[in-house]
């Protein structure tokens, strides 16, 4: 295939909402040197990298296609709040919190989750997910949302349901398939392996791309505010 003439992938996207904080124990930090910091207002550079590295795997492509001004314009944004995970000094992955409805609606959308490849499988993401659900209802919300899509880690959808999401609309569309467009370099994805190629793209740019390590034994905890 080629840029003019790539394939269609065929992605289904569910909608998830939280409607009161969840009802679950404290949980311990995992094992490590691990910190949540708040980015304030993150250079490009560091965004994308963050970007790029932990949604390469998912084919995240929306903020790809973004030129710097329009991607700096939200990151600017005081209702952008980006967290990142360091595992002893690394970053690890992050989680990305959209303010922007909380004044209007009273809704906080997780709009991006994931970790980088090298620390999927090691109880993280579980404690991210937690950790980004527990401080998004400490701003007071009526609602969370989150989506996610079958692009997403197999394990995305039932790891938001696991942590307290449900679902309440789902849809499916067609999308170029970024690794053909040259947005990402050709990697082996799930989706060729896992059903025909025709897809959907969520029209919100919010697509929370990844809730890696839904199995992880890690127990969630209640966070201080030490990245506020």
């Amino acid at each position: 295939m080629t840029p003019s003439n790539p394939r269609k992938l065929e992605v289904v996207v569910s909608f998830l909402e939280m409607q009161s904080p969840p009802d679950r124990a404290p949980a311990i930090v995992p094992p490590g040197k691990v910190a949540i910091i708040r980015a304030e207002e993150p250079t490009l550079s560091f965004y994308r990298y963050l970007y790029n590295t932990v949604g390469e795997p998912w084919l995240w492509w929306q903020r790809r296609l973004m030129s710097d001004a329009e991607l700096s314009e939200i990151l600017a944004k005081p209702e952008t709040h980006v967290y990142v995970l360091y595992v002893a000094g690394v970053p690890a992955g992050f989680a990305e919190l959209d303010l922007t409805q909380l004044s209007s609606d009273n809704v906080i959308d997780l709009h991006y989750m994931g970790l980088l490849p090298e620390f999927i499988g090691k109880g993280y993401g579980k404690y991210l997910l937690d950790w980004a659900i527990d401080t998004a209802w400490s701003f007071k919300p009526a609602r969370l949302t989150v989506n996610t899509c079958t692009l997403d880690h197999p394990s995305a959808l039932g790891a938001y349901q696991k942590a307290g999401f449900v679902i309440y609309d789902q849809r499916t569309d067609i999308v170029d398939d970024p690794r053909d467009t040259g947005l990402i370099p050709y990697i082996d994805h799930h989706v060729d392996h896992d059903g025909p190629s025709v897809g959907k793209e969520p029209d919100r740019e919010s697509d929370t791309e990844n809730a890696n390590n839904a199995n992880s034994d890690t127990l969630i905890v209640d966070f201080p505010d030490r990245a506020r």
